[in-house]
């Protein structure tokens, strides 16, 4: 079995973890005092979470690379989870939509812009 865990950059580990709890994941661990790297989970997906200093992109990276993702999160049921993160007000980056290819997809923008996809059937 082979399992990823994508490290985002993020300017704020406290920040973060609640914008991750607000979407039903939860802090699995904090490490460091300040902390500096943490884990959030949900389900089989987990995303580790670096703090680095200063802005995560420069300023022109989103005007460049609009839909630069960082991490990508497949579901059984997307079309479900959709419903569960619309109906807890989360605010999204693309709503969701049915790729040429088939797959159903929505993209989130973390506090940091760093866009996770969220995809499934």
């Amino acid at each position: 079995m082979l399992t990823a865990e994508p490290q985002l950059f993020v300017s704020d580990i406290g920040a973060s973890c609640d914008f991750f709890a607000r979407i039903g994941f939860a802090t699995a661990f904090v490490h460091g005092d300040p902390p500096f790297y943490a884990q959030v989970a949900r389900d089989g997906a987990r995303l580790n979470l670096r703090h680095v200093d200063g802005p995560v992109f420069d300023a022109g990276f989103r005007a460049r690379e609009a839909d630069a993702l960082t991490a990508t999160i497949t579901s059984d049921d997307i079309a479900a989870l959709y419903a569960e993160l619309t109906a807890a007000g989360v605010a999204f980056y693309q709503e969701l939509r049915t790729e040429s290819w088939g797959a159903h997809t929505f993209i989130l923008a973390d506090p940091d812009g760093n866009l996770i996809l969220f995809a499934g059937r």
